[in-house]
């Protein structure tokens, strides 16, 4: 009978990270999740976005660390860009023992509004070295309106 491994590195854990996960766990009254869960659509990772404007034009750009275009992909439909795919565990992990995990693999999908008037001829896409950058043309054009605010007399 073999005795399960000892984690060399307990302990050593970022505890802010330890102290989410605890607050997490807590709110959604959870017992402690095993290691290696199983992640499903309702779980899968986002990964990080920045959005912002230049010159004139809505720029995305999404980190995809280990993944290669084939395995990303971008949607447009009513009105909604989306960004989805899969990281895969590499072959060679999968008789791994790991100590700590906190890269998260399996599916992912990110859904954004577009603009008014963005259709798919004004986005472009460009995946380079696991950075995903989709240009929205014109999509930043736009300029906040102001709205007068009426007062009423309360006597």
């Amino acid at each position: 009978m073999s005795t399960p491994r000892r984690n060399p590195f307990r302990g050593f854990f970022d505890v802010m990270s330890e102290m989410n996960r605890l607050q997490h766990q807590w709110m959604s009254h959870r017992e402690a999740e095993p290691a290696e869960q199983i992640r499903t659509p309702a779980t899968a990772w986002v990964p990080p976005a920045d959005i912002f404007a230049r010159r004139g034009d809505l720029v995305i750009r999404c980190e995809l660390a280990g993944l290669t275009r084939a395995d990303v992909d971008v949607t447009v439909a009513n009105g909604m860009l989306t960004i989805s795919g899969v990281r895969q565990r590499r072959p060679d992990e999968e008789d791994t023992t790991y100590y700590t995990q906190e890269r998260f693999h399996g599916p992912f999908r990110r859904s954004m509004v577009l603009p008014e008037g963005i259709g798919k001829n004004n986005i472009t896409a460009h995946f380079d070295n696991g950075l995903l950058e989709i240009v929205l043309k014109d999509g930043a054009a736009g300029t906040p309106q102001h709205i007068d605010i009426e007062t009423r007399n309360e006597n």
